[in-house]
């Protein structure tokens, strides 16, 4: 009895490259003796629609998703709530791929799926907040919208760069939340223009920012919440500590994170693995450890 592959794209993910390497992906799934149900997604939420429907009707050996890290995320939470132990494969196919660069996936298509069949399994933390999930991050404040703000054809032609164009122009009015952060034996209260929950070695394409001791399945998040800055200069130093992934900057609190609760006396906008996730005065997140087998790179 051959074994199943449920194939989830996106044909609209970075700059619709899927499209040109879908016939070798799906010759290579069929060679190795997969049975391959693909599907396109078509919008918001698709993909998590569609696993969960699969999931409910028949058993699957992997799903394996092209797109970017939203459409992983997608797959991750539609395979939570149906609570499946299937094993996840990613090609990426994305602007930033901030996770395909943490599970040492290559920024080639047919690599990574040949990395779905011989690649290692890898147990990985899932995150929960407000009863969704998420992959890599949650965050709020200054650059969060950039990503879901700025326009596809924009993405598709400027890369990663146009999420930094896109959060500049949000400097002369960056907006602080005063907000009350309880994790562990911590309570801080403060006014803070960012905060990040971050599984992931990259974030908006940027390496290195949440710290140099970063592991994807240790039950353990990296918290980094920056206090309202004086003025342009601080915030460049901030900037520039977040960049050389110094976290002993007296405008930074960095904390490990299993379980936290912060509250906002108004809705705080929050983007979650890079797409706009809801606004909420009270957030909790959780993680789950190992939750999900994702194959990467065995030489990562």
């Amino acid at each position: 009895m051959k074994k199943k592959i449920l194939f989830i794209f996106n044909p609209h993910a970075g700059k619709g490259k899927i499209k040109t390497k879908l016939t070798s992906i799906l010759e290579l799934f069929i060679r190795n003796n997969y049975e391959v149900i693909t599907y396109v997604t078509l919008g918001k939420k698709d993909a998590k629609r569609i696993v969960i429907d699969c999931m409910n009707r028949d058993e699957y050996d992997y799903v394996v998703c092209s797109g970017g890290d939203g459409t992983l995320n997608e797959v991750i939470n539609g395979l939570m709530v149906c609570n499946k132990q299937v094993k996840v494969g990613y090609i990426p196919s994305g602007t930033t791929n901030d996770f395909a660069y943490s599970l040492g996936l290559k920024n080639n298509m047919m690599k990574s799926a040949i990395t779905v069949l011989d690649g290692k399994e890898f147990a990985c933390d899932v995150g929960e907040i407000n009863g969704e999930y998420f992959t890599y991050t949650a965050a709020f404040g200054i650059f969060t919208d950039a990503s879901y703000e700025t326009p596809q054809i924009t993405k598709n032609i400027l890369g990663g760069l146009a999420y930094v164009l896109e959060g500049i122009k949000r400097l002369p009015n960056w907006k602080s939340y005063h907000m009350k952060i309880t994790c562990a034996d911590q309570v801080i209260t403060d006014n803070f223009i960012y905060g990040m929950i971050a599984n992931s070695n990259s974030v908006g394409g940027i390496k290195g920012i949440t710290g140099k001791d970063v592991h994807l399945d240790d039950g353990q998040f990296e918290g980094i919440f920056i206090k309202v800055p004086q003025n342009v200069l601080d915030l460049q130093a901030i900037i520039n500590d977040l960049l050389k992934g110094n976290m002993k900057s007296n405008n930074i609190f960095f904390l490990p994170v299993k379980d936290i609760e912060l509250y906002s006396e108004e809705p705080v906008p929050w983007t979650i693995d890079g797409e706009y996730g809801g606004e909420f005065k009270n957030i909790h997140i959780m993680n789950h450890k190992q939750a999900v087998t994702i194959m990467r790179n065995k030489h990562k």
